[in-house]
């Protein structure tokens, strides 16, 4: 039994990443991990992907570019504040400037960059670089 969708599809796409995978196929699906993967094909990380349905639901068959090194959930989902996001970069990605970390804000889903620029603080959902 899957317990956490947003884990079990990371987790899905970066082993598909590390096997060297063109297409990966994801299911069950939520509308938050469609916002994630909108993000993470914004910013170059995924291609694109499409929906298609059978007889068990809806699934994705989401393109590969091979552009991810790492990619993983943070558990548990840390409430961060605005000053906050500083020590965060330092535990979940290897450089200042490289990488992104996806933040759940109070105005929609972002990266930590764009949340840091518009002063706003959240929930930590997952990390990519």
């Amino acid at each position: 039994m899957q317990n956490d969708i947003i884990s079990d599809a990371i987790s899905k796409i970066k082993n598909a990443e590390k096997a060297g995978k063109n297409r990966v196929i994801i299911k069950p699906i939520s509308n938050l991990l469609l916002k994630i993967l909108d993000l993470l094909k914004e910013k170059g990380y995924v291609g694109s992907y499409e929906i298609h349905q059978d007889s068990k639901g809806n699934f994705i068959v989401l393109n590969l570019i091979h552009s991810i090194n790492d990619i993983s959930t943070i558990k548990p989902r840390f409430p961060v504040k605005v000053d906050d996001y500083e020590k965060f970069e330092k535990r979940y990605l290897p450089a200042k400037d490289f990488g992104i970390i996806i933040v759940s804000t109070d105005k929609g889903l972002m990266t930590h960059i764009d949340a840091k620029a518009k002063k706003l603080g959240g929930k930590l959902i997952a990390y990519c670089y």
